[in-house]
């Protein structure tokens, strides 16, 4: 989906997946917008050039996700308002603000796990924790 942001070969993705990890109980189309949202945004900061890097892992009783960047980083006066609805850094027209509400709303809310972000010049990192086993939500009903 993204890969036309790709195309011209200066953003390089590296992958760093732990082998044997367990399968959990999620949302698949829901994750796939979170990856999306925050791998856009590394794209974006990236201005066409550097690294991105996936690394998963388990530290049980979660699924850790970290995706990281070597660009800019993201202003200390944005880093604590940074999953508030309607924050962009972006320019008019080129996005809503809701990306990272949304995935917010979507790791803590419909997957019970947490999502935080640790940001410097040359290192940005978005954390993501999933439950191996999460608890059964009523309104909803057990994940699938």
């Amino acid at each position: 989906m993204l890969g036309h942001k790709l195309r011209h070969g200066g953003v390089n993705i590296v992958r760093r997946y732990a082998e044997h990890l367990p399968a959990i109980m999620a949302h698949g189309g829901e994750l796939n917008q979170v990856w999306t949202n925050i791998l856009d945004n590394a794209i974006h900061a990236l201005g066409g050039r550097g690294t991105i890097t996936i690394t998963t892992s388990l530290k049980d009783p979660y699924v850790n996700v970290d995706i990281e960047d070597n660009g800019p980083g993201i202003a200390p006066d944005l880093i604590g308002r940074i999953f508030d609805p309607f924050l962009t850094t972006k320019q008019p027209g080129e996005g809503t603000g809701m990306g990272l509400d949304a995935c917010q709303r979507i790791i803590a809310q419909q997957h019970r796990g947490c999502i935080n972000v640790n940001s410097r010049p040359g290192r940005t990192v978005f954390h993501v924790a999933l439950p191996v086993h999460p608890p059964e939500d009523a309104s909803r009903g057990p994940l699938q």
